[in-house]
């Protein structure tokens, strides 16, 4: 063999092993920490409830613990949390799935033990930096770790205030489902009055608002989803509903200005036989998978663009303060509503969440923390 095949094969033997190494580290799972935390935790001051979690699992892995209440410290608000969201975020997390998630949250076991971003509540107190909110401010937002009774928020960041005639259950299901509805619709998919859109999983937490900002913007807006949630979608402003239990849009005649899918059922290819030429297709999510599953979707965007006139769009909404709050007078103006389906404590947090992997959810699940 000459010296240059030797060297090649010796090259992409050591990627192979690599990849291999990378592999089995990422789906290591290291056993729970059962020891207790409450104690430390108690005798450093002040305390909350908090949800916790040591090791990546099913719901199981959550558990309730007493930890050290937060200090606002410099630009940092702290906000007594009254109602709660779970998310899917929630699950992938506690799961550490896809597996490629844990070279930012953990390998092994999660490097943040804290749960929940969706909160909403009242500032109990503020850093020395900030002038923009005070005490006794209603307020929601997206922090890590608010599935707690508080939690403290950069002033500049996941936090706007609560229009007086929102909820706070309305508000904490807002940030990142709404957000995300907002980004697939303004932003990715540019949607424009008198343009048609689809929204593929019109009954979930995202679907649910999707429809409703597309109609807020003059779009006409054709929802898909189950049969028992063909009237709710409706009654959020979609102007056609299709049953997909009874029939399928791929198969239809309309063609759309975008589609935003957060379900991903269809091939990218069945999608775009029901796009116009210079339509936008928004992929939100995808199926579930410790592996490949998940990035199917943007690998199939990747190769087809280039050979489609539409735009194909994978992306990952961002929480920004600037978005709240554009979120917050929609609602504020009646334009927008969040649809709640179940509540649980604090305490059935795990409930919650293994309610939420079924995928059944109509609109958002609501933790209620501040309650008696």
């Amino acid at each position: 063999m000459k010296l240059r095949y030797k060297i090649s094969a010796g090259f992409f033997g050591l990627i192979a092993i690599a990849i291999i190494a990378l592999a089995i580290a990422l789906s290591y799972t290291a056993p729970c920490d059962d020891s207790p935390g409450g104690a430390a935790a108690a005798a450093s001051g002040e305390t909350m409830q908090a949800v916790r979690y040591s090791c990546y699992g099913g719901p199981e892995v959550l558990a309730v613990e007493t930890v050290a209440k937060p200090v606002p410290e410099g630009n940092e608000v702290l906000v007594r949390v009254q109602s709660a969201a779970v998310n899917p975020l929630d699950w992938h997390y506690m799961r550490g799935s896809p597996y490629f998630m844990r070279l930012g949250s953990g390998i092994g076991a999660p490097a943040d033990p804290r749960v929940g971003v969706d909160y909403a509540g009242i500032v109990e107190a503020v850093g020395p930096e900030v002038s923009k909110f005070a005490p006794g401010d209603r307020v929601f937002g997206g922090r890590n770790g608010a599935f707690a009774e508080y939690v403290v928020v950069p002033a500049d960041r996941g936090i706007t205030a609560i229009a007086p005639e929102v909820s706070f259950e309305e508000a904490a299901a807002v940030p990142i489902a709404a957000l995300t509805a907002l980004q697939a619709v303004r932003d990715k998919g540019q949607v424009q009055a008198g343009d048609k859109v689809l929204i593929n999983g019109a009954s979930g937490g995202v679907g649910t608002y999707a429809v409703q900002i597309a109609k807020a913007f003059g779009a006409e807006v054709h929802g898909v989803c189950s049969t028992r949630n063909v009237e709710m979608v409706r009654s959020l402003g979609a102007d056609r509903v299709w049953d997909y239990k009874l029939e399928d849009y791929t198969q239809g005649s309309e063609q759309y200005d975008v589609i935003v899918d957060m379900v991903g059922n269809h091939s990218i290819g069945a999608n775009l036989g029901v796009m116009k030429d210079d339509g936008v297709l928004v992929r939100v999510g995808g199926p579930k998978g410790d592996w490949f599953a998940p990035l199917k979707g943007p690998i199939g965007a990747l190769l087809k663009s280039p050979f489609v006139s539409q735009e194909l769009i994978v992306f990952v909404a961002r929480i920004t303060q600037e978005d709240l709050s554009a979120i917050a007078d929609l609602m504020a103006d009646g334009k927008v509503r969040s649809v709640i389906d179940r509540r649980f404590r604090l305490g059935q947090v795990a409930e919650a969440i293994r309610y939420s992997e079924t995928g059944r959810a109509r609109g958002k699940i609501i933790i209620q923390v501040d309650v008696d």
